[in-house]
């Protein structure tokens, strides 16, 4: 089996992270819409609003829309019968490098209609904003926190825009972003001395506190001392 299929893809990803803003995203080739019922409904209801269609992996039906209308559509397919996705089961992004725009992925499925269906939105790197869904699903609140932390994309009108993954006082950027360095922005040495100066409270709820407290003052009690 020859291994050039392997290396084209490699050379591919090389060149994706630094061929610049004119590269384009893999949209993938485009599809009729008519072989997925939704689809068809989004072209009918939105027009040019459909961005893009197409399919991927076989049989995921992949639509890209303009960040500007996220909302409006994805109400749309909640709350449409024909359509009642009703389940947001996942939220996400995706850093396609060399200085072009970040997704945002909604991974929609109906349980009435037993049918999938993803939407993307692009967002350049100096616009990272997009309205949130948590209204919608309540499931995107804390998927919005993990995008927010590892991206760096912003989602107007989330209840509780805080850091999921990381600390609050994290001061290397976003983790899942191409410019990333690999080892993080700061030295290991630097690491260390701000894990080892945060506040505990920074790091566990007081509950966990409340526990480690008590099983620290069980642990120093002489056999048979009292609480």
């Amino acid at each position: 089996m020859s291994d050039k299929p392997f290396t084209d893809a490699l050379e591919d990803l090389a060149s994706g992270a630094s061929g610049g803003p004119q590269s384009a995203s893999p949209y993938g080739e485009a599809a009729d819409a008519s072989t997925h019922e939704s689809v068809a409904a989004l072209v009918a209801r939105f027009g040019s609003a459909v961005q893009h269609h197409a399919i991927m992996a076989g049989d995921e039906h992949v639509v890209r829309v303009p960040a500007s209308r996220v909302m409006e559509i994805l109400r749309w397919l909640r709350d449409d019968p024909a359509q009642r996705y009703d389940y947001l089961a996942d939220l996400t992004a995706v850093d396609w490098g060399g200085g072009r725009p970040i997704d945002v992925v909604y991974q929609l499925w109906s349980i009435p209609h037993r049918r999938g269906l993803r939407l993307k939105a692009a967002l350049p790197l100096d616009a990272l904003e997009i309205d949130s869904a948590s209204l919608l699903w309540r499931t995107a609140d804390w998927l919005e926190r993990e995008v927010w932390d590892m991206f760096g994309v912003r989602f107007r009108g989330h209840p509780d825009p805080r850091r999921i993954l990381m600390p609050e006082s994290y001061a290397e950027g976003h983790p899942l972003r191409k410019d990333f360095p690999l080892r993080g922005r700061f030295s290991r040495a630097e690491q260390t001395r701000r894990a080892l100066a945060m506040p505990v409270h920074e790091h566990y709820s007081a509950q966990e506190i409340a526990v480690a407290t008590e099983t620290e003052a069980h642990a120093r009690r002489e056999p048979g001392e009292s609480p």
